[in-house]
């Protein structure tokens, strides 16, 4: 029968009822505000106050009673706002939620790129020490020189270090 009309009922309609165009980002900051109120000591306050003066006056003001004492009307005031105040704190929560894995993934990619400098860094170092350690040191040329010399000195038959030459004035007598 529905075939026939060329409608399929398995499928949701392309003309309809125009749906307002809302703001995702908008209502979400929205809902945040909504939630971050809705956790406050100041909310809690205002409440109780509200709660405290409602049930004082439909008790004691015999002419004001417009909610008596089962207090129908103040529990469908707690269930409208609970109604309204569950899905805005679940959706504050869920942005929050898409806050904070997107805040994890880059954190995530900053740990693994310092990783990688880190490693890079560190196989310089190692690549820097072998390479110092292949080099002579001030120390181990100062040897070699005096070495070198000392040999030198041995060849032409001068004396080493630490003996006393003759001044090349005077002649030694013989």
């Amino acid at each position: 029968m529905a075939e026939s009309s060329g409608r399929r009922l398995d499928q949701p309609r392309s003309k309809g009822l125009a749906a307002p165009k809302i703001d995702a980002d908008a209502f979400g900051r929205f809902s945040e505000s909504i939630a971050r109120f809705l956790g406050t000591g100041r909310f809690l306050f205002f409440q109780t106050v509200i709660v405290i003066v409602w049930i004082s006056l439909n008790l004691a003001a015999v002419k004001l009673r417009w909610d008596p004492y089962p207090f129908i009307l103040l529990n469908l005031v707690f269930s409208t706002q609970a109604a309204y105040a569950a899905p805005l704190i679940l959706l504050a929560q869920n942005r929050q939620a898409d806050r904070d894995r997107v805040q994890a993934e880059e954190d995530r990619s900053r740990a693994l790129t310092e990783r990688a400098e880190t490693e890079y860094l560190a196989r310089e170092l190692a690549a820097l020490r072998t390479s110092i350690g292949e080099l002579a040191t001030r120390d181990f040329i100062r040897s070699e020189l005096a070495r070198l010399a000392g040999e030198d000195q041995e060849r032409r038959g001068a004396p080493t270090r630490g003996t006393r030459r003759p001044p090349p004035d005077r002649v030694p007598p013989t």
